[in-house]
């Protein structure tokens, strides 16, 4: 999160608010909190259903608090395994 911008969500007492309002909606499976490369952060774990969920998940975090936002795609072990499956009926 950009600092400048979070430091001012944190005194206008909105940072609290955008934060429950996305995790409310994506019913994250983990939410973590804490510093990376010296800038808030925070690491959020959630099935993302739709790749046109991305901005209604992502905009919040860039325009209430100035953010980077990174979407890394994982499998949990059933994906792993149907997709090896693929392979090898291919």
């Amino acid at each position: 999160m950009d600092t400048e911008k979070a430091n001012k969500a944190i005194t206008g007492k909105t940072l609290a608010h955008t934060m429950k309002s996305v995790l409310e909606r994506i019913k994250p499976e983990a939410a973590y909190f804490g510093a990376k490369d010296g800038q808030r952060t925070a690491f959020i774990v959630f099935d993302l259903k739709e790749a046109s969920d991305i901005p209604s998940v992502a905009e919040p975090f860039f325009q209430d608090l100035g953010a980077k936002v990174a979407f890394i795609p994982v499998m949990n072990f059933d994906d792993v395994q149907a997709g090896l499956q693929q392979i090898a009926a291919s």
